[in-house]
C-alpha cells in the first residue's frame, strides 16, 4: 500500500523541541521532505542531524514577517513545491491575568495569531497553484474550553479556531485543507519538563498527560486522510485530565 505521506514536502515551525521535534520524527519515518523551522538554529541542526529525512533548516521567528517569507521562499527553493504547513509554534502563558506583562502577552499574540495567520497567507500562493495542500495549526483545547488559568493564551487559541474553521470554507474548493490539532496538556518543556522518567510518569502511569510523540501521531493521522477527508478540529486529552 502506497503511504499517503511519502515524498510530501512539510514545513514544520516550532520544530527545534516539543511537538514540532516529535512530529518530525514522526514524519521523516515516513518519507517525508522537513523544512525545519525555529528560532535555535543549534537544535534545529541537531534535530535534522538525527533525522534520515532530507530536511532544510531556517532560523525563523513567528513574529518577523520576513523571517516567514524567507522559510517559504527557501522550502520552495530547495523543494520546488509545499505540500503542508504545520504551523505549529507558539507560545503559553498562565496565571492571573492582573499579575501579566502586556509586553510578553503583545509577544505571545504575535506568535500564536499573527504568526499563524501569516504562516497560512505565505503559503496559499503556492498551495492554490498547486492545486492542493493542508495547513495544520497546532491550537489547544483552550481554544474550545474557557480554562481559568490562562485567559490571554486561551483568547490566542480561540481566534486560531475561528481562522481555521473559516479559512477552511474559502480554500476547500482549491484543493487545500485546513485543520486544528487542539492538544490537552503535553509534558513538555512548556511545563518546564525534559526528564524522561517523570515525563513517563505523568503521561504513561497517571495518565493526566500527553507526551509530544502521541500528539505527533494525532497530526500523522491528520494529514494522512484520503483527500475527501478534512479533520476540521481534533481535540486530544491525556485520559485522567479534567478538562
Amino acid at each position: 500500500m502506497t503511504d499517503a505521506l511519502e515524498g510530501k514536502v512539510v514545513i514544520i515551525t516550532g520544530a527545534s523541541s516539543g511537538i514540532g521535534a516529535a512530529a518530525a520524527r514522526a514524519l521523516a519515518k515516513r518519507g517525508c521532505k522537513l523544512t525545519l523551522a525555529a528560532r535555535s538554529v543549534d537544535k534545529l541542526q541537531e534535530l535534522a542531524a538525527e533525522l534520515s529525512a532530507e530536511s532544510l533548516v531556517v532560523r525563523a521567528d513567528m513574529t518577523v514577517p520576513a523571517d516567514i517569507s524567507r522559510m517559504v521562499d527557501g522550502a520552495m527553493e530547495r523543494f520546488g513545491r509545499i505540500d503542508v504547513m504545520f504551523a505549529n509554534a507558539g507560545i503559553f502563558i498562565q496565571g492571573a491575568f492582573a499579575d501579566y506583562d502586556m509586553d510578553a502577552v503583545s509577544e505571545m499574540l504575535k506568535t500564536n495569531v499573527d504568526g499563524v495567520l501569516r504562516c497560512a497567507h505565505a503559503v496559499l500562493p503556492v498551495m492554490k497553484a498547486q492545486g492542493s495542500g493542508d495547513i495544520l495549526v497546532t491550537s489547544s483545547v483552550a481554544g474550545h474550553e474557557e480554562l481559568q488559568g490562562g485567559p490571554a493564551y486561551g483568547a490566542s487559541k480561540h481566534a486560531v479556531e475561528t481562522f481555521v474553521n473559516t479559512l477552511r470554507r474559502q480554500v476547500a474548493g482549491d484543493g487545500i485543507r485546513v485543520m486544528s490539532l487542539a492538544p490537552a496538556r503535553v509534558a513538555n518543556e512548556l511545563w518546564n519538563l525534559t526528564d524522561a522518567a517523570e515525563i513517563e510518569k505523568l503521561s504513561v502511569g497517571e495518565q493526566r498527560y500527553l507526551k509530544v510523540e502521541d500528539v505527533a501521531q494525532a497530526a500523522l493521522f491528520m494529514l494522512s486522510r484520503p483527500r475527501h477527508v478534512t479533520i476540521r478540529n481534533l481535540v486530544i486529552i491525556a485520559k485522567n485530565q479534567d478538562v
